[in-house]
């Protein structure tokens, strides 16, 4: 498909991998691919919407679990409570938590790093130049709204697969 892969991901047992932009359905298939060629093993989230009793099977297969985002659950313990479960567990999350243009990220992958003290690893669909990169690890300080724009600076700029819905 004539894609490059620029970084590495970490030897290390827990991370989230946050990627943007996330434009359209083929992401997950680029992200499926880029698991397979890395040998990492990294799961995903998805709304619970997309696990029905036709498809559920399927996104399971892949390493998906479902999220329930609605009402006033707190996903951030929800998913903290998985990793927790785990010696070795690494999550895919695209913050901007839908397809459709957005101008901020959401948090909730921010504060499942900083719960668990876990590197947050910016990977970024660049469909323009063919590229995934992998930026380097990134640690939540105690400096919350620098953290965040830095985050947001990775990813500004970059096309997706809709440059229109580009974060």
């Amino acid at each position: 498909m004539n894609w490059t892969i620029v970084g590495t991901f970490p030897s290390i047992p827990k991370y989230i991998v946050a990627v943007v932009p996330h434009t359209s359905w083929l992401d997950i298939f680029v992200g499926l691919l880029v698991r397979s060629i890395s040998g990492e093993s990294i799961n995903f989230v998805g709304k619970k919407e997309l696990f029905t009793p036709l498809t559920g099977w399927f996104f399971r297969s892949l390493g998906g679990a479902p999220i329930d985002r609605s009402g006033n659950k707190d996903s951030v313990e929800l998913i903290a409570t998985v990793f927790d479960a785990h010696q070795k567990f690494r999550i895919a999350i695209a913050p901007e938590g839908t397809r459709k243009k957005v101008y901020k990220l959401r948090t909730g992958y921010y504060y499942i790093a900083k719960r668990l003290k876990i590197p947050i690893i910016p990977v970024a669909f660049d469909y323009e130049n063919k590229r995934v990169i992998v930026h380097p690890n990134f640690y939540p300080s105690n400096d919350v709204k620098k953290d965040l724009k830095e985050l947001e600076t990775i990813f500004k700029g970059v096309c997706g697969c809709f440059r229109d819905k580009s974060f």
